[in-house]
């Protein structure tokens, strides 16, 4: 999903500066923009399901085998993609409907789906409606979670008497809560940003931090 993820952005981007040339064709522009939105939310629910995976780990480790039985992790991968998938037709099928002017230049390195409705002709009062409520639902949501389970797991590991056993149950969690801090975090500050301010080219800026980085 990271090698997907990031394979849509940063081909087009080395091509650009390679090339010297900005310049993308509208099918280009949908169709990354699709592929973007499917694997970052991808990723979104994957680390969600990745900390219930540490909680259950820390919190419930005696039943960890019982809880999360292939069947169950399978399940999860697969609601994973299923939504990231209708998630991406339905943003990308209302920007289709929109008519855009001609010589646009969007103030980012790739087709990022808020720049791009935000310079249509055409009203773009129900693309709006339906990104805002994607981010609570898809990103919001899910954030919340993951805060819960660590709330949960460090409360637990506080509960744990030896240093050593403390020690190990945090190293267990350590490498997924640095990529939530990196990716999840960026990338929320980035979009809530993005609704508060209009420097567009330092909301690009912070989002190579989550897209390349």
């Amino acid at each position: 999903a990271d090698i997907c993820f990031t394979s849509t952005t940063v081909p087009k981007m080395l091509v650009n500066i390679h090339s010297r040339s900005n310049t993308i064709t509208y099918k280009g522009c949908i169709t990354q923009m699709n592929f973007f939105l499917i694997f970052s939310v991808v990723d979104i629910f994957l680390l969600t399901v990745m900390a219930y995976d540490r909680f259950v780990a820390i919190c419930q480790p005696l039943h960890y085998m019982v809880i999360m039985n292939p069947r169950l992790c399978g399940l999860l991968v697969l609601l994973s993609w299923i939504v990231s998938v209708l998630h991406a037709l339905v943003q990308s099928l209302m920007v289709l409907q929109l008519v855009f002017c001609t010589d646009l230049e969007i103030p980012h390195f790739f087709c990022e789906l808020n720049q791009v409705v935000h310079f249509a002709c055409s009203d773009t009062f129900p693309n709006d409606i339906v990104i805002y409520l994607a981010t609570v639902i898809i990103a919001c949501c899910p954030f919340a979670a993951i805060l819960y389970s660590y709330s949960k797991i460090v409360s637990s590991i506080c509960a744990i008497s030896s240093a050593q056993g403390r020690y190990k149950a945090f190293s267990t969690c350590a490498s997924h809560l640095s990529v939530v801090s990196l990716f999840y975090g960026t990338s929320l500050g980035v979009y809530l940003s993005s609704a508060v301010t209009e420097n567009s080219h330092s909301v690009a800026r912070a989002s190579v931090m989550y897209t390349v980085v």
